[in-house]
């Protein structure tokens, strides 16, 4: 058992020293990105599959609810959580769609696609940063692989390299960074 404990915390603290290493640069373009966004106006939307689907709705509460300050509501959506969209989507166009078609009906210029894929190459998010970009959208990747076809088209990527559910559990730590940079910019008005 100790083996096991110790292999997973000495993983943890290697992804985590190199998410250390690209943070100083990572973290604040996508504040600015996240922030410029919001304060035009416009709206984050949050996708990814599985573990980064659980994610993309922490997300969306954090911010419109708070994360630990009172401030105004902001507007984010995660598009993992409609399940009628989801549902008559996967069954009508394919499960390829699901939030392609969502950001064709939702994006606006200004919004701020916030994608997560640890593979880098889901193809459901790879069709939703493509419909995105065409309405005019900013991309926010967050991958678990480096120089992957989501982080090409990202205007800005977190690309930790390592396993899914350590990668997982690094970007956690990135987004509540994240929540934490925009709160504290809102809270200040």
């Amino acid at each position: 058992m100790n083996s096991v404990i110790q292999t997973f915390i000495e993983g943890h603290k290697q992804i985590l020293a190199d998410f250390e290493k690209q943070a100083g640069v990572t973290i604040p373009a996508a504040a600015k990105l996240l922030i410029g966004c919001l304060e035009q106006g416009g709206c984050i939307y949050i996708c990814g599959n599985g573990g980064s689907a659980a994610d993309s709705q922490h997300i969306a509460a954090e911010l419109v609810g708070r994360f630990r300050r009172e401030r105004r509501g902001l507007p984010a959506v995660a598009l993992t959580t409609d399940t009628s969209i989801l549902t008559s989507v996967g069954n009508d166009y394919g499960f390829e769609q699901v939030f392609s078609r969502q950001m064709e009906g939702l994006a606006a210029p200004g919004d701020v696609l916030w994608a997560f894929s640890t593979s880098g190459t889901s193809k459901n998010v790879i069709a939703a940063v493509k419909t995105a970009k065409s309405k005019g959208a900013k991309i926010l990747a967050f991958t678990g692989k480096s120089s992957t076809p989501l982080e090409q088209m990202s205007d800005v990527c977190v690309a930790l390299n390592g396993p899914t559910s350590t990668v997982q559990e690094i970007h956690q730590l990135a987004y509540h960074i994240l929540c934490d940079l925009i709160e504290e910019h809102f809270a200040e008005k």
